[in-house]
């Protein structure tokens, strides 16, 4: 797969975008393509930092970009472009046309079948036109008033990395040579801020809290944020180091969510073909405690990684990848299918050019019955983690060492801040040992995890 790159500006064009992206591919078709697809985005951004009541950052940005791939047999080449002139166009689909002329053979390649395509139907509520409706005053003041609740909470907070406010929305459009052609709109907002505590011998902390949504009715107001974001803070001051020793480890649903990427590049197609993933070969065998129930739902109304099709044009839908500890399914698009020799699970990801990867719908561990206060009362000595350092996972072997900080937890409750520590293990096992999943399952992005509680890890400190 060779992929090209064509930056120009665009003009302002009146043309349908779907009959424009319908267009390409018959095109392509007609100059000797066997198949082809064409993939238009479309979208706006708005983001601010406010520091200590000042704008640091402003930007707003609108962007418009085509990709096209195309097929001669088992050859495949993409091409893509900003440029939406005539001449533009027809530069991306002649490199196109051209380059697969020359690149490898795969027999793997190649677009779904016809009777794979599709798109959900009603409203996945995925777009709201309010993101974008507030004037800049506003938005910035989103950011603003985050921070000064944070910094007027505790005159323990002295100081702040910022305020921040984000909101965009994006149009998607991919047409392919089987006839299918689908769209969606997709919008988002966010408020978050970060402020710094400091104690009376002058050491600091720094923490966040934040909120996403769809629109901005479902945001958390910033007052709450920054009150949130504050304790969060607060609580780290006066952390010390532990003695290192076996004992029950309490993950904070944020940090909970990184265990379960590394799960999801576990599953991913791309590394089990590829043989570097620990649960290659493990399909129908035990590889998680049995209260352990992994879903992936692209269907989910709202959800944060719902689409009405994926990166190929295929339905999205609901995969139960572990089910009561069994490894049910891998995540998959077409040609990781292919090459393992299954089908595909409707979770191609894409952007302009080259071949799609593999991404999450709305991917969740499922919720157990208890309160976190109810688990962690549980534990008699342990390791409550609020933020993981550093990336010593090998996914290959599953070995897992990795930097964390939190709170110590003794006779069942949260007592003291520690830090400089680490969290050592194999994935094979943590997931074995998870011992109690709480009943906190919130999305606040694509990925979600409640509370959990591993046993067997290794704590390292002095």
């Amino acid at each position: 797969m060779i992929s090209t790159v064509q930056q120009e500006s665009a003009p302002e064009t009146t043309t349908d975008l779907k009959q424009l992206a319908h267009d390409l591919v018959l095109r392509a078709m007609s100059g000797g393509a066997t198949a082809a697809e064409c993939v238009i985005r479309e979208g706006d951004e708005f983001s601010t930092l406010v520091r200590l009541g000042q704008v640091e950052t402003l930007k707003e940005a609108g962007s418009k970009s085509i990709g096209l791939r195309v097929f001669r047999g088992q050859r495949a080449a993409s091409t893509h472009s900003s440029d939406f002139s005539r001449e533009g166009l027809d530069r991306m689909l002649n490199s196109a046309l051209e380059l697969a002329k020359i690149t490898s053979e795969d027999p793997f390649g190649g677009i779904p079948e016809p009777s794979q395509l599709g798109s959900l139907s009603g409203d996945l509520d995925l777009y709201s036109p309010d993101v974008y409706s507030l004037p800049g005053e506003e938005r910035i003041s989103y950011a603003r008033r985050a921070e000064k609740a944070a910094l007027d909470s505790d005159p323990r907070i002295k100081n702040s990395e910022g305020g921040s406010f984000d909101a965009a929305t994006g149009h998607k459009i991919l047409a392919n040579s089987h006839g299918f052609i689908g769209e969606y709109q997709r919008s988002y907002c966010s408020v978050a801020a970060v402020p710094i505590a400091q104690d009376e011998k002058g050491a600091m902390q720094r923490d966040y809290w934040y909120s996403v949504a769809r629109n901005l009715d479902r945001l958390e107001s910033p007052e709450h944020i920054g009150k949130m974001a504050a304790q969060r803070a607060l609580r780290r001051l006066g952390a010390r180091k532990v003695k290192t020793q076996h004992v029950p480890v309490v993950l904070d649903p944020l940090v909970a969510t990184s265990i379960l990427q590394h799960l999801f590049e576990g599953v991913n197609g791309d590394s089990v073909y590829r043989g570097a993933s620990f649960l290659a070969g493990k399909l129908g065998q035990l590889i998680a405690a049995p209260n352990v129930t992994v879903i992936d739902d692209g269907t989910i109304v709202g959800g944060f990684g719902t689409s009405p099709f994926d990166g190929e044009g295929i339905p999205t839908r609901r995969t139960v990848v572990i089910e009561k500890g069994l490894l049910n399914s891998y995540l998959l698009n077409t040609y990781t299918a292919k090459k393992l020799g299954l089908q595909t699970t409707a979770n191609a990801s894409r952007g302009l050019a080259g071949t799609p990867g593999i991404g999450p719908g709305n991917y969740f561990l499922q919720q157990g019955a208890r309160t976190p206060p109810q688990l962690i009362g549980d534990v008699k000595e342990g390791l409550y983690v609020t933020e993981f350092l550093g990336m010593g996972v090998n996914l290959v072997t599953g070995d897992y060492s990795r930097g964390a900080s939190g709170l110590w937890i003794s006779g069942g409750e949260l007592t003291y801040p520690v830090e400089e520590i680490t969290v050592a293990g194999n994935l094979k096992d943590m997931f074995m040992n998870i011992s109690e999943i709480a009943n906190d399952l919130e999305f606040r992005g694509a990925v979600a995890s409640p509370t959990i509680r591993i046993d067997g890890l290794t704590v390292g400190g002095e």
